[in-house]
């Protein structure tokens, strides 16, 4: 990698640019890869590996429902919807005629989906309910920095036709700030590496500014203090294969992981999927195996269910994404408090 000495990135889109920029433009630009191409087609979450991930966030719901008295309208609001398939569940698993569903996606609305379903570029405001974004975060862009020979934290450029990178400018300004406090590369050797978040910490706090009263929720990959990746983990997939090195022009997924802590600063909770989903009643216990005698179909299902469960709540798995949860008090005051709160009852 040789060192950038033009005083910063310039605009062309294919010259020398932040990783953040590229990835905005190969993600969602005019003919980025979200754009274009189906998620499910590349990449398999939680929502598609079995129908108890939904059957959960609508008791989920269910329970904000509870929390919030029966509001007049509940909301449920899903970041990143991709063509649709966790809001269609919810909505067969949770028949309320006071429920109204949100689904927030930059792509086109798919053909044939639910006439309930109100697809929108940018959440809704001053609703009741649960704002739910499940890897949503992984896909906000960030900047990428990396040492240098000596131990100086430079901006990560990036040519988007190639992969090619190069060293920039010395990160400074709330760059610097963010990186201080939560992922700090000060002295650290030569290619250390982190992905600067402040931006997922910004997306996620005005998504959260959608709900009156509620719960957010984000589940991702990530990582908190103490257990930072050395050397970064942004990547790109395509049709379910990781591609290395990433190259931020359309064709794949730009992704890395979340700084999870990061987010949760304003007075949420971490918990693991794996202990959320138990709370929501996702535990993966295999049926009494004198149900074969006495209900042979109902054995077969239920053992089917518990192996997705297993899946769901891996510990290295799956189970292992970290769910950031928001509970959001009906009065700004309280808000403003930072009120947080635990999933399950």
């Amino acid at each position: 990698m040789t060192e950038d000495t033009t005083g910063g990135p310039p605009r062309e889109a294919d010259e020398w640019t932040g990783w953040r920029e590229a990835t905005e433009r190969a993600l969602y630009g005019p003919r980025g890869f979200f754009r274009r191409e189906r998620p499910a087609a590349h990449f398999r979450t939680s929502v598609h590996a079995s129908p108890l991930f939904a059957g959960a966030v609508a008791e989920l719901l269910r329970r904000v429902d509870a929390d919030l008295g029966h509001p007049p309208e509940l909301a449920f609001v899903d970041m990143g919807a991709g063509a649709g398939e966790l809001v269609t569940a919810v909505l067969e698993a949770l028949a309320e005629p006071r429920l109204r569903v949100y689904a927030v996606e930059k792509a086109p609305r798919p053909p044939g989906l639910d006439e309930r379903v109100l697809w929108c570029a940018t959440p809704p405001r001053g609703v009741r309910g649960l704002l739910f974004a499940n890897e949503w975060l992984d896909n906000v862009p960030v900047d990428v920095a990396q040492t240098d020979a000596d131990g100086v934290a430079r901006h990560v450029l990036v040519r988007a036709r190639d992969g090619a990178e190069r060293l920039g400018a010395p990160v400074g300004g709330a760059d610097a700030e963010w990186l201080g406090r939560w992922w700090p590369l000060a002295g650290a050797e030569e290619g250390t590496r982190a992905e600067i978040g402040r931006w997922r910490d910004a997306a996620w706090a005005d998504a959260t500014a959608c709900l009156d009263a509620g719960r957010a929720v984000a589940v991702d990959y990530g990582h908190t203090a103490g257990a930072r990746p050395p050397y970064g983990t942004l990547t790109a997939f395509r049709e379910g294969r990781e591609i290395s090195p990433a190259v931020p022009d359309g064709s794949s997924d730009i992704t890395s992981h979340v700084a999870m802590d990061a987010c949760a600063a304003a007075g949420a909770t971490l918990t693991t999927q794996r202990d959320a989903l138990h709370a929501l009643g996702v535990t993966g216990v295999r049926p009494p195996l004198s149900l074969a005698s006495t209900d042979p179909a109902g054995y077969v299902r239920a053992l089917a269910g518990a192996g997705q469960a297993a899946e769901l709540t891996a510990p290295t798995g799956l189970g292992a994404f970290l769910w950031l949860s928001l509970a959001v008090p009906p009065n700004r005051a309280a808000r403003a408090a930072g009120t947080g709160g635990k999933l399950g009852p």
